[in-house]
């Protein structure tokens, strides 16, 4: 199969209809394997899966160590996306902070270029919107990035409908990237609303729900010990996990009748929402990679969407998306 090319908001920005989430490859979601990891990122290129999505705060500067490694040679295949704004410290890995200062804006894309091996960055958002820092400022610093040649696109991570329209004000944004799925639909009141009226392309993380849309976490010793999604995710935790598991169940039986899996449909499901989302799923191993590339040849009728979204009622969904500490860094 090859990916089809999509644009990606209006500043000329082309990617694949299907990117791929890199974060879990360096930290989060259980054990790393470097070099299935590698090994995921190449058969993706191989697959047409250009649109890479990483941050320098996944595994502390190491995922997109691991990218810049995997992607030399190919580089003009790639269209390399990363984040700042989230701060860390490989010292004190229990450490979090947010900068949006200009001063820091600099610093942070000049060591993402080290990191990762390139020249420049193709997308480069922020990752948290600072409310310590005026977003006129903060973008004002991305939009001299783009000047010197370091960045061609900007993008934003989790901002609001006012943050977006001041933003875009400063210089064109790209993209946004926000989390979107079956079982996170906030998106679809204001934000997506916004983001189409200003020529912005949208970036759904977490299409898969972290995982659990794809019906693999059954019970939760599926999660393994050093995978952090029953401590930063509510819904995998304590009584929410029985209550969605009855969710993923409904989701199971549509995607049997169809023959296909369930995370599968689920990605249908979010491409069938519009040309202009460009979901990133995130894996670290090739065979999910496939699975979920292959997602884009699934074509829902208005029905098949319906079907899904009245077996998925945002009512009965469990838990919050974060934790409440997490739930303090969204812009809203």
């Amino acid at each position: 199969m090859s990916m089809e090319k999509v644009k990606l908001g209006s500043q000329g920005a082309v990617v694949s209809r299907m990117g791929l989430g890199c974060m879990g490859m360096s930290e989060f979601y259980g054990e790393r394997n470097d070099e299935e990891s590698t090994a995921t990122l190449l058969r993706a290129l191989d697959l047409g899966v250009n649109f890479l999505d990483t941050a320098d705060a996944y595994g502390i500067g190491d995922n997109e160590e691991l990218i810049g490694k995997a992607i030399h040679g190919r580089r003009d295949e790639v269209f390399l996306a990363t984040k700042f704004a989230n701060v860390r410290k490989k010292e004190d890995p229990a450490y979090w902070a947010l900068s949006g200062k200009p001063e820091y804006v600099a610093s942070a894309c000049d060591a993402s270029l080290k990191r990762l091996g390139v020249d420049y960055i193709d997308l480069y958002y922020q990752h948290r919107v600072d409310p310590a820092t005026p977003i006129e400022d903060t973008v004002g610093a991305m939009a001299k990035l783009v000047k010197t040649g370091k960045v061609k696109y900007l993008g934003l991570s989790e901002a609001s409908p006012a943050t977006i329209r001041r933003a875009h004000k400063v210089h064109p944004i790209t993209a946004l990237q926000t989390e979107y799925s079956l079982w996170q639909r906030h998106v679809e009141e204001e934000i997506l609303p916004t983001v189409r009226e200003l020529g912005i392309g949208f970036v759904p993380y977490s299409p898969l729900g972290r995982g659990f849309l794809t019906g693999t976490i059954a019970k939760k010793s599926d999660i393994g010990e050093k995978d952090f999604r029953a401590e930063r995710y509510p819904r995998f935790a304590g009584d929410n996990f029985e209550k969605n598991q009855v969710l993923i169940d409904r989701v199971r039986k549509i995607a049997g009748r169809r023959g296909v899996k369930p995370g599968q449909l689920a990605l249908a499901w979010i491409l069938a929402k519009g040309g202009d989302l460009v979901p990133i799923p995130g894996t670290k191993r090739r065979k999910y990679l496939e699975e979920n590339a292959a997602a884009a040849e699934i074509k829902l009728t208005a029905g098949e969407v319906a079907e899904l979204e009245a077996a998925v009622p945002r009512n009965e969904i469990a838990g919050d998306r974060y934790a409440a500490a997490s739930m303090k860094s969204i812009d809203r």
